[in-house]
Order: C-alpha cells, then sequence, then structure tokens
C-alpha cells in the first residue's frame, strides 16, 4: 500500500498566503451566512434550490480551505526568497 508523504507531511506556506486563505473564508462563511438568509424572500422553489445550493457550495469551500490551513505549516522565514 502506498501512501502520499506529502498528505501526510502537511505544507509549508508563507504568511501572506495564510492570511490570504484566511481572509477567502471568512468572505466565504459571511456570503453563505447572507445568501441563506436571503433564502426566506424567495418563492419560487428552483430559485430556493440554487440558492441553497450556492450556500452549500460556499461552506464546502471554507471548509476545505480551512483542513489545508490545519494541514499547513508556516514557511521558515530563513529558507523564503527576499529578492
Amino acid at each position: 500500500m502506498t501512501t502520499n508523504t506529502a498528505t501526510q507531511e502537511g505544507y509549508e506556506i508563507s504568511p501572506r498566503f495564510r492570511s490570504s486563505l484566511e481572509e477567502r473564508i471568512a468572505r466565504l462563511e459571511s456570503d453563505a451566512e447572507q445568501d441563506e438568509a436571503n433564502v426566506a424572500l424567495l418563492t419560487h422553489p428552483d430559485h430556493i434550490r440554487r440558492q441553497m445550493r450556492l450556500v452549500f457550495l460556499q461552506r464546502a469551500e471554507a471548509l476545505r480551505m480551512r483542513l489545508f490551513l490545519e494541514r499547513s505549516k508556516p514557511r521558515d522565514p530563513r529558507l523564503m526568497d527576499t529578492r
């Protein structure tokens, strides 16, 4: 049985990239809350279904990014290129 060592060891990411991902997660979660609240204003079943699908996808993407961040660690600043 083979395993992917990169998945087991995690990823090294820059602080700037981590911050960018955290901001994106916050936007996705905020948008999901707003979009879910707007469902109450919709009357057509297809519109409601599409809106709830959008909410589901926003939350799924935010979760995927959170899981990535959990597996990542900060890159050693001494190894970063400082051109």
